[in-house]
């Protein structure tokens, strides 16, 4: 294993590494739950490559996320925009209207023919567009987070969620189950609330197709499901789309080494 250049995402939830070879490919990652002290975490991620490969010696990082700032290993930093953008261009091959829910906030970006951000809207303010929606409903209805996607899947039909606000829908959520409704409906209406949110911003700065996805919440299939059915347009997905801001971010840093 060849590693020339290395991108780290410090997010609100997880922490993504990712090393890539000259020609820019993946070729090591490693992911784990954020830890409040992150520059040690981020320690820990290069002494396990370090274990690998023996020498970290002359290969660039290049830090994104919220917590980029944090991440003093890193000869630079660079806006997680910036590093979505360039990591699903890269291995998708093409521009489009890329949607990243991640847990804490959701991003859409217009990426250009170049894979330039042409523009892009964000939310981080409210948590119902955001992965942390539907992991609070997840604990409240004791369905395991990875399955909530199969689940809302099977719904034979599909109650509307009012609220635009996720404690809010928590309260309409005890209700609705005080009052007989099963699960597998509310999932779907949670689902579906989240997505329109999601939508409601891609409108805003306009759909340029074709529609891309990233972020670790799009491995959730009802989400692909109601995002189609919202937009109208078919999702195409990179093959590690929780990695793509760490991607990106390796991109630059083989940019950066080969300048």
């Amino acid at each position: 294993m060849k590693i020339a250049a290395l991108g780290i995402d410090v997010g609100s939830t997880t922490v993504k590494m990712v090393g890539i070879d000259a020609a820019g490919e993946i070729v090591w990652h490693h992911l784990e739950p954020v830890d409040p002290r992150v520059e040690k975490q981020v320690d820990s991620f290069l002494n396990k490559l370090k274990q690998e490969i023996n020498s970290l010696n002359n290969i660039p990082l290049i830090a994104t996320g919220y917590g980029r700032n944090l991440v003093h290993q890193a000869v630079k930093n660079i806006t997680e925009i910036t590093c979505h953008a360039k990591g699903v261009y890269h291995q998708l091959g093409h521009g489009g209207t890329l949607i990243d829910i991640g847990g804490q906030d959701s991003k859409v970006i217009v990426i250009g023919t170049k894979g330039q951000v042409v523009d892009f809207a964000m939310n981080d303010k409210c948590a119902a567009g955001t992965g942390r929606f539907l992991e609070n409903s997840a604990a409240r209805m004791q369905v395991p987070i990875e399955e909530m996607g199969t689940v809302a899947l099977s719904a034979t039909e599909e109650v509307a969620i009012s609220s635009t606000c996720t404690v809010f829908a928590e309260s309409e959520i005890i209700s609705m189950i005080a009052h007989g409704v099963e699960i597998e409906p509310i999932l779907m209406g949670l689902h579906r609330s989240l997505i329109r949110r999601v939508v409601a911003m891609v409108r805003s700065v306009g759909l340029v197709p074709p529609l891309l996805l990233s972020g670790g919440v799009v491995k959730n299939p009802a989400i692909r499901k109601v995002i189609e059915e919202e937009t109208k347009e078919q999702v195409f997905l990179p093959e590690h789309p929780q990695l793509m801001g760490a991607y990106g971010a390796a991109l630059f840093a083989l940019k950066l080494m080969a300048s």
